[in-house]
């Protein structure tokens, strides 16, 4: 029996563009996907021959190859794609790998570097991190939902400086603005982060008394 044709799968043209293809599959997906039809053989073939034609068809390298040859072009590869044979052994985790194509990594590592000074003020800090549970439709269709952060955020009183209004930070005795410190210790010399300005490279005399020199206040903030 001859496989259907890719497009005819998806249910879209051959001059379908990307996101045409992604929709497309993503329709179907939601449709036939396993977790929606318990039992369903028909609804797992169709689900796994649309799963097969996204692969396919969302790579430009493989898709030029189907064009041009057909399914011929992968039959040493073994239906199709290979691993397709049996539902629940897709090749190479390819589901996995199309189910990241569509959702991606959404909030982000969080990984920061730091040099040899801390962080001044004002720099972005490192991203943040919500777990949230969603069903496998909403993954698909979309959900909005809103939660509660703690956020940093610039003193008003003080502009930022940490400094009371009116006065300003002063370059540190200590290290002399470098944020660093140096000591000999035998043949090598030892650098470390200045214990009075941690860093900074400045100190403040008169603190602001709103946030206490730090130039940012908490504040709860509402994302959606």
């Amino acid at each position: 029996m001859s496989k259907a044709d890719y497009y005819e799968t998806l249910g879209v043209n051959r001059n379908a563009s990307k996101d045409e293809i992604k929709g497309a599959y993503r329709k179907l997906a939601m449709k036939y996907h396993p977790d929606r039809n318990p039992g369903d053989k028909s609804a797992e073939t169709k689900f796994k021959d649309a799963t097969e034609a996204y692969q396919i068809l969302s790579d430009p390298n493989k898709k030029n190859s189907y064009d041009q040859f057909g399914h011929s072009a992968f039959e040493n590869m073994g239906g199709g794609q290979g691993g397709f044979n049996d539902f629940g052994g897709f090749d190479s985790g390819s589901f996995s790998d199309i189910f990241d194509d569509f959702f991606g990594d959404f909030m982000g590592s969080g990984r920061g570097r730091t040099g040899g000074r801390r962080r001044s003020r004002g720099q972005r800090g490192p991203d943040l991190k919500i777990n949230l549970e969603v069903s496998l439709e909403e993954s698909f269709n979309g959900k909005k939902t809103a939660f509660n952060i703690n956020s940093s955020e610039k003193c008003e009183n003080c502009s930022g400086s940490g400094a009371k209004p009116g006065s300003k930070p002063k370059t540190c005795d200590t290290c002399g603005g470098d944020g660093r410190v140096r000591s000999q210790q035998g043949f090598f010399t030892v650098q470390q982060t200045c214990p009075d300005c941690r860093g900074e490279g400045q100190v403040i005399g008169n603190p602001c008394k709103e946030c206490s020199g730090f130039g940012t206040r908490k504040k709860k903030k509402t994302l959606s």
